[in-house]
């Protein structure tokens, strides 16, 4: 197992390109099971998550093509969907979160889709019901293997459209849900549904495939089924998360960073919650500069003067994904932050870490943390530790990074799962960091 050394207390300078979104790929890549026809993406990340489920697409028979850096075509005319019920598919599916997306598209095309009990990161429950509670409203008949975790939907002939009102606003639920919708005979309407950038790139890419979806971007989405799907070519935005990350981290180290190309008509409240930390942000066209912030950043209170709390909450509300990112960054802040994790209940339990680095934090319950920040006052302690999951194991990394002394991060394969080449590109920016 891989670790990371890290030299802390070093300033950075330089650009850095976001990579593509992790969370879009994951669902871009399962929609081209809906084609016969060459599907070619662009802006492909180069990551573990990612990586896993191009090579399960290519063990069901997707044909694979590479077309340079981030560039592939896929085609999905000679699909094995027996695949799905060996040993093989088991293993290899149930170690991937992002597999249960090709579930959606094989039952469109195919009549039959299955999936082990997915993987991922351990941040607590991460519910099924609002994908297959989809697929039966369009007249999929489900089973469930419960010795074995294995999940399975199936349906003769068609698809027939529906209404339906979604019980949460689950990014992949709705996806999944969209990609069996648009080959469905009829109508098909969801309400409450998720409409993140990733998701309304996913239906956009759809409608250049033959698809007909309106409401891109709302919370009700209309799907007109149609026959069949073609080819198109589709470009990945670039991952807000890592956009966040990276700011974090300017931050953090006192760094002059440049982020270049980060789309910001797609970035939500992103810049604006790092900025109520009392970060200095510019946006010079389509890129995000981060002055060295020599003085430290002042929290900005609430306007009768009550504590900071940053929440995290469905699109266009602040992600889930970032708020491990904003705990640490709070750790050296003037002021203090609740932060209120509401989406899972153990995204939180790396704090210890941090504590025992010297941040001032206190665990309230599961969902809630109060940060005291030091001002720089007082630098954090280099210190082992290892990455629960992706997003705790970037902030535990950007702790080390500011830390005074040499830090030692284990199990990076969790951040190897999310971010591509990290250590190369910090390196590229001054930063004193080996993989080992």
């Amino acid at each position: 197992m891989s670790t990371f050394k890290i030299e802390g207390g070093i300033k950075l300078k330089g650009e850095v390109q976001p990579q593509g979104a992790k969370n879009e790929a994951l669902q871009i890549l399962c929609a081209v099971l809906l084609t016969p026809q060459k599907v070619t993406i662009n802006n492909i990340p180069d990551i573990l998550d990612v990586n896993k489920l191009i090579t399960l697409l290519g063990n069901l028979g997707v044909k694979i093509q590479k077309n340079g850096p981030g560039s592939i075509t896929f085609q999905a005319d000679e699909v094995n969907v027996s695949y799905l019920e060996t040993e093989a598919f088991k293993k290899e599916g149930g170690s991937l979160r992002g597999s249960i997306m090709i579930v959606g598209p094989l039952l469109a095309r195919f009549g039959k889709g299955y999936i082990p009990k997915p993987g991922g990161d351990k941040i607590g429950r991460r519910r099924l019901d609002t994908h297959f509670e989809g697929f039966i409203n369009l007249g999929a008949k489900f089973r469930y293997q419960r010795e074995d975790h294995f999940y399975g939907v199936e349906n003769t002939g068609r698809l027939k459209g529906a209404y339906m009102l979604l019980d949460e606003a689950s990014v992949t639920g709705t996806a999944n849900i969209v990609m069996a919708a648009v080959l469905a005979e009829g109508v098909t309407t969801i309400y409450n549904a998720a409409c993140e950038p990733y998701l309304q790139q996913l239906c956009k890419m759809l409608n250049a495939m033959g698809a007909k979806i309106t409401g891109v971007g709302s919370n009700l989405l209309t799907i007109e089924g149609v026959e069949s799907l073609g080819g198109c070519e589709h470009t990945i935005l670039p991952d807000m998360i890592e956009i966040g990350s990276w700011i974090g981290l300017a931050a953090m180290t006192r760094s002059e960073i440049t982020i270049k190309n980060v789309s910001w008509e797609n970035l939500g409240v992103i810049p604006n919650v790092f900025r109520k930390l009392g970060i200095t942000l510019e946006k010079r066209e389509d890129d995000i500069y981060i002055p060295a912030h020599e003085h430290g950043y002042t929290v900005k209170t609430d306007i009768d003067g009550s504590i900071l709390t940053i929440a995290d909450a469905p699109w266009p509300g602040f992600t889930p994904d970032l708020l491990s990112i904003i705990l640490v960054v709070a750790t050296q802040a003037n002021g203090d932050v609740l932060i209120h994790q509401k989406m899972f209940e153990s995204r939180l339990f790396f704090v210890d870490k941090l504590i025992d680095m010297g941040a001032k934090i206190m665990l309230c319950d599961p969902h809630r943390a109060v940060v005291m920040g030091h001002n720089f006052q007082s630098q954090l302690k280099a210190t082992v530790m290892s990455s629960p999951d992706i997003r705790a194991g970037i902030s535990l990394l950007i702790a080390a990074l500011s830390a005074k002394g040499t830090s030692t991060i284990q199990n990076i394969e969790q951040i190897d799962r999310g971010y591509e080449r990290i250590d190369e590109r910090l390196r590229a920016l001054g930063a004193n960091i080996v993989r080992v």
